[in-house]
């Protein structure tokens, strides 16, 4: 399945599934998006699946936000792996 990404504002929302074959179009999406935006929110409720590749995106994501001091959020009630990934990451801590 494709990956689909809307926005409006600081909302984007992922639609699809987020895998290695389309990590392309993801990171060119989100590329300087912290250079353009103080805050961003991105809504995970249409992601059908994610790999370790998609969830290692939206953790160096995470990360830029952190290091700019940007505000990233991530809502919705998406895929699993990448709410088991932060949830070990939270653990860990």
């Amino acid at each position: 399945m494709e990956l689909t990404i809307t926005n409006y504002n600081n909302f984007y929302k992922l639609k699809g599934s987020l895998n290695q074959s389309n990590l392309e179009v993801f990171n060119k999406t989100f590329q300087y998006i912290f250079e353009k935006l103080d805050s961003l929110t991105l809504s995970i409720d249409d992601l059908e699946n994610i790999d370790r590749f998609g969830v290692n995106a939206l953790v160096h994501l995470h990360n830029q936000s952190i290091l700019k001091n940007k505000q990233f959020s991530i809502v919705g009630l998406g895929c699993k792996e990448l709410y088991d990934h932060f949830k070990s990451e939270e653990t860990a801590a």
